[in-house]
């Protein structure tokens, strides 16, 4: 396995771990929190996409992660994926508190304080972001790859998967469907992955490892 994957896979689990210890104090802690919420510190930026949920929130994720993001690094090197993995991380933290921002900017009178409480009071957790980043990556540098889904059981192509998962995010953010899910986090991640993979390719190292940012 990988060294950055199999870190990356360490930390989560002791960050789960931890969780289950000491759980208000983590989810307080390290969850994302609004800018302008009380709760909110500025590592929270990094650290929420090391805390999870639950059990299943967690397995999905490191699973993509090993899956997916072992053969990314294995082609671009450590520094390289670390690197993605970080950005595509903060992206999609980035694009989900815009969208919380403009949700509070079209809050009528009437709605405001009940609105306000439940978005200053309500983190953002998860590797989802930078997970959905990698599946990006995946599906951009392996497109004619083809998986094996078990939910559906279908075969298709990776590219094909990536545009299903994009647009299905975009589709669940914009209609607010699956309350709980950051779904503008996802998007987010794929977005600045894209950016990203695009400024490599347009540089001609997109296939170099490590020395060729």
């Amino acid at each position: 396995m990988p060294v950055v994957v199999k870190n990356l896979l360490i930390i989560n689990g002791l960050m789960f771990l931890a969780r289950l210890l000491f759980d208000n104090f983590m989810i307080g802690t390290f969850s994302l929190f609004y800018p302008a919420s009380p709760l909110f510190k500025f590592f929270q930026l990094l650290t929420h996409m090391f805390m999870h949920a639950d059990l299943m929130h967690l397995f999905f994720n490191m699973y993509a992660l090993w899956l997916f993001g072992s053969m990314i690094e294995r082609v671009w090197g450590g520094k390289k994926f670390l690197l993605y993995y970080l950005v595509t991380g903060l992206g999609a933290a980035c694009l989900h508190l815009f969208i919380e921002y403009l949700k509070i900017q079209n809050l009528d009178i009437y709605e405001y304080s009940v609105r306000i409480s439940q978005i200053y009071g309500t983190p953002m957790l998860g590797a989802s972001g930078a997970v959905f980043g990698v599946l990006l990556a995946f599906g951009m540098m392996f497109p004619n790859t083809v998986l094996q889904l078990i939910i559906p059981p279908v075969r298709l192509r990776a590219i094909w998967l990536v545009v299903i998962y994009g647009v299905l995010e975009l589709f669940l953010g914009v209609t607010q469907t699956s309350a709980g899910v950051a779904h503008f986090a996802h998007v987010g991640g794929m977005l600045f992955g894209y950016i990203m993979i695009m400024y490599w390719k347009y540089r001609g190292t997109l296939f170099r490892n490590d020395d060729y940012l």
